[in-house]
């Protein structure tokens, strides 16, 4: 057995499964911290935290009676309410039937609160997902900053493709090949101008340099460089990373990312054979495009090749810090294009107009989480905040046994002015429970089968 090739396989998978652990962790405490507090603050009494399921690795109780706890196995969590037989709240009869002459005691449980406290601390642990998601976003937007207008250039890139006299940090950009550069809010013809830039391995930029007009050559603004590389995609298994310099397409010299572009979605999924620039040294890459659906203008899908890789500037632009408000508007803005998203592309797959293959079960997201880990802590951090959204849209759909069902329930409630009988809830909460397993097995066999 060659025990020197499985380590690092070994170690990939390790790498994974703790990012997939670390990753779920956070967004399941969040969650349920939400239903804990927001019960807590409406007088309903928490028995039980976990952290995990299974047996009990570490616990502990506190003030206010709530026991807290880790559990062996670390794929989810709950919070159990007085008067919940189960993590799914379902409800205990013997419980509820000991404090039924107890107004007092009634009303600190999940099924004898006023119904105003019951759907706030339901609907809490979506919310709070939601909040973490903007925070997230927030953070990262006010962290990275708001691109600098004139484009001045904050630090070059490491390329291939660099001059003796080219752009330095701190050039302030007026002109690219004589054509005067548009400012930042006019981004149709910013993006216009770049488009018809002729594709050189240089070109001429008039810039301020120390208060000094000059012209400087430097490489093509928007190179074949990698500055994200996308999960699960060809060029994921190919090796690409961060920072990567596609040079050459089938020994032929490439300078602009739209060159690379063009030759994948015009390959029809044919391999490609890439020269890969990385620190000084170049190394061939083949890799077939993947087929996938990309969502058009007007709603519509189409299938498209890609290699699943994200390019970049040949230099990062300078910036300055947004205001708080910028930076919460930025957060909720990319929170509420994930949930749109989402819906739009499972309202989509169930249309039959995308492949059901779109939808990743636990093995792809484990993946993912850890092909995210591999490019540093903000793409990381990033990802939890747009797992964090899916976790908090899935939890409200109108499922018994998710949040969205019982709040349902509620909504039944506050209409006819009685809850569902009993027997009518078990049987809506197994064939939601039912529903949510088969969901997560169609997903599961989604990562072994589908390319």
């Amino acid at each position: 057995m060659d025990t020197v090739g499985l380590l690092p396989q070994f170690g990939g998978v390790i790498w994974t499964l703790a990012a997939f652990v670390i990753a779920l962790s956070v967004i399941v405490a969040i969650h349920e911290y939400g239903h804990y507090i927001v019960g807590r603050w409406t007088g309903i009494k928490a028995d039980v935290f976990s952290l995990g399921f299974g047996p009990v690795l570490w616990s502990g109780t506190d003030k206010h009676g709530t026991k807290w706890q880790v559990a062996a196995l670390p794929f989810g969590g709950y919070v159990k309410f007085a008067g919940d037989a189960n993590a799914a709240s379902g409800k205990d009869e013997a419980a509820m039937a000991a404090v039924a002459d107890d107004p007092n005691a009634l009303r600190h449980t999940m099924h004898g609160a006023p119904l105003w406290a019951r759907t706030l601390t339901v609907a809490a642990g979506p919310a709070f997902n939601f909040v973490m998601s903007i925070a997230i976003f927030g953070a990262i937007a006010y962290s990275v900053g708001v691109q600098r207008d004139p484009l001045t250039v904050g630090e070059m890139r490491d390329m291939p493709q660099l001059s003796q006299q080219g752009l330095q940090s701190g050039d302030v950009i007026e002109a690219i090949e004589g054509k005067a550069l548009p400012p930042a809010a006019d981004t149709e013809a910013r993006t216009a101008l770049f488009a018809a830039l002729p594709v050189a391995p240089e070109l001429t930029y008039d810039v301020v340099r120390d208060g000094t007009a000059m012209q400087v050559s430097g490489p093509f603004v928007s190179p074949p460089l990698v500055t994200q590389v996308l999960p699960r995609s060809a060029a994921f298994e190919a090796g690409l990373r961060p920072g990567d310099v596609i040079t050459q397409i089938a020994g032929e010299d490439i300078f602009a990312f739209n060159q690379l572009k063009t030759a994948v979605e015009g390959g029809d999924g044919s391999a490609l054979a890439l020269t890969v620039w990385r620190a000084g040294e170049s190394r061939s890459v083949s890799m077939t495009p993947k087929a996938t659906d990309v969502e058009q203008d007007d709603g519509s899908y189409q299938v498209t090749y890609r290699i699943g890789i994200v390019g970049g500037s040949a230099f990062e632009p300078a910036t300055d810090a947004p205001g708080i408000g910028e930076a919460i508007t930025s957060g909720v803005a990319n929170t509420w294009r994930i949930i749109t998203g989402s819906i739009s592309g499972l309202g989509a797959m169930i249309g039959g107009q995308i492949s059901t293959c779109n939808l990743s079960g636990p093995v792809g997201i484990a993946q993912a989480s850890g092909a995210m880990a591999s490019q540093g802590a903000q793409s990381f951090i990033n990802f939890i905040a747009v797992l964090s959204t899916a976790v908090g849209l899935l939890n409200l759909f109108p499922i018994p046994a998710l949040d969205g069902g019982h709040l349902v329930f509620y909504a039944y409630e506050a209409v006819t002015g009685k809850p569902p009988n009993d027997t009518a809830l078990r049987i809506l909460m197994t064939i939601g429970l039912a529903l949510v397993l088969s969901l997560m097995v169609f997903a599961l066999g989604n990562d072994i089968f589908c390319p």
